[in-house]
This record gives structure tokens, C-alpha cells and sequence, in this order.
């Protein structure tokens, strides 16, 4: 009898002998930047490796491997509002606050919180964070094996010292003093990561005014040293001088950011005589409300949830005064653009009802059809699905995302396909398609991007479908 069928431990030497002399058999495959896992319900014992490859340039990992994975949950979970939001804002400082994990509150498990600022973008993962931080000329030297470190050192990833539990579950942790004084940077200037404890609520100081921060909230969780992304969020800090109208540029896309409850005053002035201006608003979050007034006049007010087009009458050396007014519930993020050449403006055309419909009685086991509106002009559609949980509802799906950003943010696996489709005449400008590959009786939810010619693209109304259970 074989000394692992026994119960007990083959030595590691003759496991990887053994992998050597055996054909490998590859158990999945990812590329990408996200978080991503494995499971496998039936794995015989053995050697498993698992290769990683850079596919641009250095860059940082982190792993955990588990032989008990359903009763270890490494990573938090996220509150059912995964939300940042901003609740003060000040020429030098901001304040956050969100909802607490489940994992602390319900739980019992320790659980910390780490919140990041920056100027550029917002992070998927605490992963990525901790990469930027510690990028060094010195992380480029090459350690010397035996004296820097061992094959299997990876305490410099942040991975707690190493013992007998950690070992059972997979974790590769080792110290490594002087390795990590090596690969140990200086903070990038524009780049902040601060670790608060549980508390769910935090103020940044010492902001410059009149600029845009990019926060993300991590909830890290210390015993397994797993970290799980809120939903992040940017806002801008007040003008050092009060200024209370901004002037929009024609044809620019601008980012407009409105506290709850506020309200911001935008300038719209032709530099030539025009016949006719387009406004193009874009709620991402909330729904607002937009006023204009043309030389004091007004022209029009709504409410704007999603996308909107106003084509307002054009006048000799007529100035434009629009007021938005944010949501009660919560800050406001918007797009707007105020162009007189409407055809070269780079937003998409939609058409008014951006609805995604299914058709019913062709819904399969494995596959629904769906169908959704386009117009004259030619433009890139993208197909994206997501399984969700059975009792998802329609606040889950308000709360999914910001609604202005664009496939590029998607995982590639739940992308379905991209098209290009117009038809000149409007009432034939329908298109179908067949999603197929889907699970019996599983949730999903289905989105549709439309794509400009500038990059810049509007998500359709998110549309919620059920695969048959028996067929």
C-alpha cells in the first residue's frame, strides 16, 4: 500500500519526482488584475503548483491555499450597501464614512479597515495598492539565493510570521529581514494608505483645494491577513476661492461632484453664434435635477436618472446658466457635456427607452434572448452577464456600481460578446441576441454597453433573468 493512501505524509522530494516523471494537468487558468479563486470539491493528494506569470511588468501576489474552505472564509464580507460615501467636504479635507462588515459585526472576527487616496484612479484590490507602494529600483535587484532568501520566502508580500496553522491552510510566510529591507519604499506622494482599526468612518486632512481624490475602503481581515474591496468613490475638494460658477468648455465631458442635499452652478457661453445647443447629462449614482435658464430665462427643469439629452434653441451671444441639484439620499456624481456641434460631441447616441427586454417563452435551461433598442448612428454594443444570488433585488442592483463606468471595469469572463449594429430606420432599430451557457434555475444579471467614438459609453438599464429550472 502506498505510503499516501496510508494517511501518511509522502515526503516532498519524492512528490516532486513524482510530478517530473507524470504528464501535468492543467485545473484552470486566469489572466487579468482582480481578485480570483479556485475550488475543487474532490482533489486527490499530491504536489499542485501553481505558475504565475507577469505578462507586462514586475508586479506583486498574494496567495492562500486552503484544504478547508468552506469553514476557513478568509475574505470579509461586504455590508449589503458596499458603498463609500462622502459626508463632509472641505477645501482641505474630506470625510468618509460606510457600513461596517458582517464579518466584525455578525461574526465576531477581527476585522480592520485601510483607506487609500490618491489622485488617479480608484483600486480594485489592497493587492494592487500595496504594488504601487512599494514600486523600487531596489525591488529590481536580484537576492542572492541561501543568503537573501529561500525559494519559498514571501514575507515581504505582507504575509503574517509563519506557524503551524498557517502552514496547514497554505500559507507562505517566512521572515526575511533583510529582503524586506530591500523591497520596503517610500511612499509615493500621491499615493496614501492608512489603517484605522474597526472604526467605519474617517477624515482626510491636509488636502489640496480645488482637486479631485480618488478613495477606496479595504476591510482587511487580521487573522488570514485577506482583504475584500468596498465600492470606491472619488469627490473634489472646495475651491480655495469661492467660486460658485464653473464654465463648461464646448464639447468637453466634465465630472461634476454634489454633496447630499447641494447643488452646483455650471456657465455655458458659446464663443460664435449657434443655432441650437445639446446638453448631455449622465447621472451615475442618484437621480438630480437640472435647471437651465438662457440670458435669464428659463428653458427647462427635470429630473435625471441615468442618461439625458436636452436640445435646446440656439441664440446670438446667448449664455446658458444650469443648476444641478443633488440627490436627498446620498452625494451626487454626474457627467455633463454642452456642445453646438451635437454630431462631433464623443458620447454615443441612445435612444430614449434604454431597457434591456427578455423574451419569455424562449428562455432554456442554458440560455435567454434578449433584445434592446439602438439608433441611426453606428455604434459598438457589449454584452456583459454576472450570476447573482436568487433573492437579488432592484436596490442590490442600484447599489452594484457607479453606472458611469465602463466595461473596461468588467472581468473579462462575464463579457458575452460585442457587436456593431444601426439602422436607419428607427422603428426597425431593434437588435436580439441568444445568451447561451448559463446554469438551470440560476440568476443573472445582464447588462448592455454602447461604446462612442471618443471611448466614452453609457450602460443600458440593468436587466434581471432567470434560467428554467427543468426544460
Amino acid at each position: 500500500m502506498n505510503a499516501d493512501i496510508a494517511g501518511e505524509p509522502e515526503p516532498l522530494e519524492d512528490q516532486r519526482q513524482q510530478t517530473a516523471d507524470e504528464e501535468r494537468t492543467e485545473l484552470f487558468s486566469y489572466k487579468g488584475n482582480d481578485v480570483e479563486y479556485f475550488v475543487s470539491s474532490s482533489s486527490p493528494s499530491g504536489l499542485y503548483q501553481l505558475e504565475l506569470i507577469s505578462t507586462e511588468k514586475d508586479t506583486h501576489f498574494k496567495v492562500y491555499a486552503s484544504t478547508t474552505p468552506e469553514s476557513d472564509q478568509p475574505y470579509p464580507e461586504l455590508p449589503y450597501d458596499p458603498r463609500v460615501d462622502v459626508t463632509t467636504l472641505g477645501r482641505s479635507s474630506i470625510t468618509l464614512t460606510w457600513k461596517p462588515s458582517p464579518t466584525a459585526s455578525v461574526l465576531k472576527q477581527p476585522i480592520q479597515y485601510c483607506v487609500v487616496i490618491n489622485k488617479e484612479h480608484n483600486f480594485k484590490s489592497l493587492c494592487a495598492v500595496e504594488a504601487k507602494l512599494n514600486v523600487d529600483d531596489a525591488f529590481m535587484i536580484a537576492p542572492k539565493p541561501g543568503l537573501d532568501f529561500s525559494p519559498f520566502d514571501f514575507a515581504h508580500f505582507g504575509f503574517p510570521a509563519s506557524n503551524d496553522a498557517d502552514k496547514e491552510r497554505g500559507f507562505l510566510a517566512k521572515s526575511s529581514t533583510k529582503l524586506l529591507r530591500q523591497v520596503t519604499a517610500k511612499p509615493r506622494v500621491d499615493l496614501q494608505k492608512v489603517c484605522i482599526g474597526n472604526k467605519n468612518i474617517f477624515t482626510a486632512s491636509e488636502l489640496r483645494p480645488d482637486t479631485q481624490y480618488y478613495f477606496d475602503v479595504f476591510a482587511v481581515n487580521s487573522a488570514t491577513n485577506m482583504s475584500t474591496a468596498y465600492i470606491g468613490t472619488f469627490a473634489k475638494t472646495k475651491e480655495e476661492t469661492k467660486q460658485k460658477i464653473v464654465d463648461l468648455k464646448d464639447g468637453k465631458v466634465t465630472d461634476v461632484f454634489i454633496k447630499r442635499k447641494g447643488s452646483k452652478f455650471l456657465r455655458f457661453a458659446p464663443v460664435s453664434s449657434h443655432q441650437k445647443v445639446t446638453i448631455f447629462v449622465h447621472s451615475c449614482l442618484d437621480a438630480i435635477q437640472i435647471q437651465v435658464r438662457q440670458d435669464g430665462k428659463p428653458l427647462l427643469s427635470h429630473n435625471v436618472e441615468g442618461i439625458r439629452q436636452f436640445h435646446l434653441k440656439g441664440k446670438p451671444k446667448a449664455k446658458y446658466l444650469i443648476r444641478l441639484k443633488g440627490s436627498k439620499k446620498g452625494a451626487s456624481l454626474l457627467k455633463i457635456l454642452a456642445t453646438t456641434r451635437p454630431n462631433k460631441q464623443p458620447f454615443p447616441s441612445v435612444p430614449e427607452d434604454t431597457r434591456i427586454k427578455v423574451f419569455d417563452k424562449l428562455r432554456t435551461c442554458s440560455s435567454v434572448t434578449v433584445a434592446w433598442l439602438g439608433t441611426q448612428e453606428r455604434s459598438k454594443f457589449c454584452v456583459y452577464k454576472k450570476e447573482v444570488a436568487d433573492n437579488y433585488n432592484e436596490e442590490e442592483k442600484k447599489r452594484e456600481q457607479n453606472q458611469c463606468l465602463g466595461p473596461e471595469t468588467r472581468k473579462k469572463s462575464n463579457k458575452v460578446l460585442c457587436k456593431y449594429f444601426h439602422s436607419q430606420n428607427l422603428q426597425k432599430a431593434v437588435t436580439t441576441e441568444t445568451i447561451k451557457g448559463l446554469q438551470p434555475g440560476h440568476s443573472y444579471l445582464l447588462d448592455v454597453y454602447v461604446v462612442g467614438h471618443g471611448g466614452h459609453s453609457i450602460k443600458y438599464q440593468s436587466k434581471l433573468v432567470k434560467t428554467r429550472k427543468f426544460c
